[in-house]
């Protein structure tokens, strides 16, 4: 019977870390005020008829905190980019000056940063639903081998571990959810 337990504690833990790994994708999108290329990953360019992921056809960087520039593989496509970052509705203008792209990074307001931390707290809430999710099945797991003759205290155990799992994890969640937040509000 403790393969079953295992197994079920295996389950809720691939879950588990599955909601980090979307949290922590999420929490990407969120700008902190700061140029960073993945703020870009979004943006699909025309490449020839077919829509295509911006860093397939150029090179995005960072050159200061406050500029990308992304470099097209090849010039005839600058223009291209340029309506796919418009297009992409990030608040960003790109300005061609014929070899690259040269994008400002407006600085955030403080009510705009508000918005942002908001918005990276409900990404940690959804998390946690994902979580306790992972966590109720996991116990209904332990409840149906309870019935298929698992012993008491076995089962008591094994939701003590689902538990003690799920603790961690929200504590994972919180930590990096407030390491966003103070990244958003600094100026």
């Amino acid at each position: 019977m403790s393969e079953l337990i295992e197994l079920a504690l295996e389950s809720a833990e691939e879950a588990m870390n599955s909601g980090m790994e979307h949290l922590e994708a999420e929490l990407r999108k969120i700008r902190a005020g700061r140029a960073h290329p993945s703020m870009l990953d979004s943006v699909k360019v025309d490449y020839y008829g077919s829509m295509t992921p911006i860093s397939q056809v150029s090179n995005v960087s960072a050159t200061d905190p406050r500029t990308l520039t992304v470099q097209a593989w090849e010039k005839t496509m600058l223009d291209a980019i340029a309506t796919g970052i418009t297009n992409a509705n990030l608040g960003l203008n790109p300005m061609n000056n014929g070899e690259v792209l040269i994008i400002s990074v407006p600085a955030l307001t403080e009510e705009r940063r508000k918005e942002l931390a908001k918005q990276a707290r409900a990404a940690g809430e959804h998390a946690k639903v994902g979580l306790r999710n992972a966590r109720k099945e996991a116990n209904d797991e332990i409840k149906s081998a309870k019935d298929d003759g698992l012993s008491e205290d076995e089962a008591k155990a094994a939701e003590t571990n689902v538990q003690q799992l799920t603790d961690g994890f929200v504590k994972r969640i919180e930590e990096r959810v407030s390491t966003k937040e103070a990244d958003i509000m600094t100026v």
